[in-house]
């Protein structure tokens, strides 16, 4: 067999691409014309919001102590240079709660709940569970997509603000080790600089991110191919699409966002 050329393996993977755009697409309309059909299954989406959030917890938490903290760190000695070290805590909140924050927590979310969501549909398309479902009269689609997708996009606005307030919380820690801050001082800048339409944009926007994590991670798991090495790749197409879907989306929102909520 001869060995196909570079530009036949780059067509290969735009038309993949794009099929998986359209396949999406279709998809998500498919999510829109059953997600307010009944019957709602409320058990299913509660405990889906325990696996996918309240277990996810540990690990934003730790990372938000980390970002409020690095991050004070990094800028300290900067603002220190200008004489604006004054400014740091103002800086640092409206870094965390406008952009980091978010985004950050929606890439841990995409790297934890994604994955696992296209694993756990993978395996159950491969083992024939979801055809078991469709012969029994019931709707694998409703079921196992619908319930996740509304789970993921009600948890990940709750992970964010959680991880946002760890995130001051830490930048806290950052001043009191650089400038030795009292909590006082820094809570009443904080509190000074934080307006309610910061909060907005960046609250807002992880209701999209979690759609999207749940979104991608349910569509290549519930069309995965067979066998094992199916189910491996519906996992790691998984992380990649929602990673590299929610930067594209904050670019689109973060414009949005300052139009409606600008920077006062």
């Amino acid at each position: 067999m001869q060995k196909k050329s570079s530009l036949e393996i780059n067509k290969a993977k735009l038309l993949n691409f794009f099929s998986q755009i359209g396949g999406m697409t279709e998809f998500n309309i498919l999510f829109l014309k059953n997600v307010f059909k009944p019957p709602y299954e409320i058990g299913e989406i509660s405990k889906h919001m325990y696996e996918l959030g309240v277990k996810t917890f540990p690990i934003v938490s730790i990372t938000g102590i980390i970002i409020g903290l690095v991050l004070t760190l990094q800028s300290q000695p900067i603002m220190a240079k200008f004489g604006a070290e004054f400014y740091l805590p103002y800086t640092v909140t409206l870094s965390v709660v406008r952009e980091l924050g978010p985004v950050i927590t929606a890439l841990i979310f995409a790297g934890r709940v994604s994955s696992g969501i296209g694993a756990e549909l993978g395996s159950m398309r491969v083992t024939e569970q979801i055809d078991a479902m469709e012969v029994s009269a019931i709707n694998p689609f409703r079921y196992l997509v619908v319930t996740r997708i509304i789970a993921t996009s009600i948890i990940l606005p709750i992970l964010t603000i959680y991880v946002d307030a760890l995130a001051i919380i830490g930048g806290w820690f950052g001043s009191y080790l650089t400038s030795n801050t009292t909590w006082d001082l820094y809570y009443s800048q904080v509190i000074e600089v934080l307006k309610f339409g910061d909060i907005i944009p960046g609250v807002g926007k992880t209701i999209v991110f979690g759609y999207i994590v749940g979104l991608v991670g349910s569509y290549m798991g519930y069309f995965a191919d067979k066998g094992t090495e199916g189910v491996g790749k519906a996992s790691t197409n998984s992380v990649v699409v929602a990673s590299l879907l929610i930067i594209i989306f904050d670019m689109i929102l973060v414009k949005i966002t300052l139009l409606l909520w600008p920077v006062t």
